[in-house]
């Protein structure tokens, strides 16, 4: 069994036990987090349809927080004199799914 959870504007196929980065969630490391699925197949059956999967759900524990690869970026700008340098680093959530429901 496995399902399709959406999260921080992105979408995931997760399967219990199965470790994930997320986007930044507001839960502490040990806390619970709940998702209603996207799409849930169990073997042959597939549940799409918003109405059925109404009283699924994907229980994840949260492991801690991770960051991403370093982004650098620099802007210049023609005969202006106009330069600047900058730099991103995305931190993330790593989550556990300890379980799929179809409710």
């Amino acid at each position: 069994m496995y399902a399709v959870i959406e999260t921080g504007g992105k979408q995931h196929r997760v399967e219990p036990g199965q470790r994930i980065d997320v986007e930044r969630l507001p839960t502490g490391e040990g806390g619970e987090v709940a998702f209603t699925p996207v799409l849930l197949v169990d073997g042959d059956t597939v549940v799409a349809r918003r109405d059925d999967l109404a009283g699924a759900s994907v229980v994840a524990r949260v492991v801690g927080e991770t960051k991403g690869p370093k982004i650098r970026g620099f802007t210049y700008k023609n005969k202006t004199n106009n330069r600047r340098r900058w730099g991103h680093r995305q931190r993330y959530t790593t989550i556990e799914i300890t379980d799929i429901s179809k409710g």
